[in-house]
C-alpha cells in the first residue's frame, strides 16, 4: 500500500510540473503572439503615415528625396498662376482701352459743344427768355465772311441771290455747320436793314439753331449770336 501511494504521490507530481510547464508555455505563447501583433500593427501605422517618396535628379546630377506629387502639383500652381496673371492683364488692357474710348467720345462731344461755329470758341450767355431756346452762345472768334458786292449795300432776301448767298454762308459759319449739308428751314430780316435771322439743322440731325448775323461795311456777313433751339419751330 506504502508503494502504491508513493508511485501515485510521484505520478500527482509529475502532472503537476507537466501542467505548470504547459501553462508557462502557453503565458509565453501569447506574450509572443501579441508582441508580434502589436509591432506588425506599429508598421503599418508606420507605413500609412509616411509620405511616399521618389527619387529625382537635380540639374547638377545630384540625387535628393522629394515627397511624390510634388513636382505635379508645382506645375499646375505655376500654370494657374501664369493663367491668372494673362487674364489679369487682358481685363486691365480692356479696361484702359474702354476708358481711353470713352475718354476721346467725351472729348469728341465737348468739342463739338464747344467749337459749333467751326474754329470759333463759343461763350455761352444769358438768353433773351425764349421758352424754345436751350441756350445761347456767342463768341469773339466770329469773322465777317467776306463778300463780292461793292458800293451802297442793299439786303436781299430773295432766294439765289449774292446776297443770300452770302448770308447763308454767314449762317452756316455761326452754326458750325457745313454749307453743303446744311438746311435753311427760314431766313428773315433781324429788324435792321443790316441784321438778319436764320433758322437751320444739318442733314438729318434734329438739332436746330437760330443764327443772327449782321453786315460789316466791306467785309460781309457776321454772325454774332447763336440760340440752340429745344424743337424747330420753321420745320
Amino acid at each position: 500500500m506504502g508503494s502504491r501511494f508513493n508511485q501515485r504521490d510521484q505520478k500527482r507530481k509529475v502532472n503537476k510540473i507537466y501542467n505548470i510547464a504547459i501553462t508557462i508555455v502557453s503565458i509565453l505563447i501569447v506574450i509572443v503572439a501579441v508582441s508580434i501583433f502589436l509591432s506588425d500593427d506599429g508598421t503599418e501605422t508606420k507605413k500609412a503615415t509616411t509620405e511616399p517618396k521618389q527619387v529625382a535628379e537635380t540639374e547638377k546630377g545630384k540625387v535628393v528625396d522629394k515627397p511624390a506629387g510634388k513636382e505635379e502639383e508645382t506645375d499646375s500652381e505655376k500654370e494657374d498662376a501664369v493663367g491668372d496673371s494673362e487674364a489679369t492683364e487682358e481685363d486691365a488692357e480692356k479696361e484702359d482701352s474702354k476708358a481711353k474710348k470713352e475718354d476721346a467720345e467725351e472729348k469728341t462731344e465737348d468739342d463739338a459743344d464747344s467749337e459749333k461755329a467751326g474754329d470759333a470758341e463759343l461763350v455761352e450767355v444769358e438768353g433773351s427768355g425764349d421758352g424754345n431756346v436751350a441756350a445761347t452762345y456767342t463768341s469773339e472768334g466770329w469773322k465777317p465772311v467776306g463778300t463780292e458786292q461793292s458800293g451802297e449795300h442793299t439786303t436781299s432776301f430773295e432766294k439765289g441771290s449774292v446776297d443770300w448767298n452770302e448770308m447763308s454762308k454767314a449762317i452756316a459759319s455761326g452754326a458750325g455747320i457745313d454749307e453743303g449739308s446744311m438746311k435753311l428751314w427760314w431766313l428773315q430780316n433781324g429788324g435792321s436793314p443790316t441784321t438778319a435771322i436764320g433758322t437751320v439743322s444739318e442733314g438729318d440731325n434734329p438739332k436746330t439753331f437760330r443764327v443772327y448775323i449782321e453786315w460789316v461795311d466791306g467785309s460781309g456777313w457776321k454772325p454774332v449770336k447763336v440760340e440752340e433751339l429745344k424743337t424747330n419751330d420753321k420745320r
